[in-house]
């Protein structure tokens, strides 16, 4: 699997914490920046890593500011992204199961290291369930 990555300043660290994490577990990672904690513009960031998705350029998706809701907001405005903000395993999981979401967006401000990688390893273990989910999924991506 080939996951993308991004952030902006806010999201560095965390972005860091979670890449390691993947690298740990075999995954190849596409760092798409930033590479510091100088300030910089979420929305470049959030659209970079919903560009890779969406051209087939990585599997999925992982977009960090300083909230999430900036890259998140980037990213949904790609065609093709369905990026979920999941603050908890709990939503990563529904997110993957009922959403088909192909990214993900995390606070690095909001959010530790060790409960974005719970997020984060939820959401990627979790299967789409398809049936009734399917057709709503068809509906965003029609949008």
């Amino acid at each position: 699997m080939k996951i993308a990555v991004a952030c902006d300043h806010g999201g560095f660290a965390l972005k860091e914490g979670i890449k390691e994490y993947l690298i740990s577990k075999g995954v190849e990672v596409v760092d798409l920046g930033t590479g510091s904690q100088e300030p910089v513009d979420y929305p470049i960031y959030g659209r970079a890593c919903a560009e890779a998705v969406a051209a087939g350029k990585a599997d999925r998706g992982i977009a960090f500011c300083g909230t999430g809701i900036g890259v998140s907001i980037a990213a949904n405005k790609v065609k093709g992204i369905r990026c979920a903000l999941c603050t908890d395993a709990d939503m990563a999981e529904m997110a993957a199961k009922h959403n088909d979401a192909n990214m993900l967006a995390l606070g690095g401000r909001r959010t530790s290291v060790g409960k974005a990688i719970e997020i984060a390893r939820t959401w990627l273990e979790a299967e789409f369930e398809g049936g009734r989910h399917k057709r709503r999924v068809d509906m965003l991506n029609e949008m």
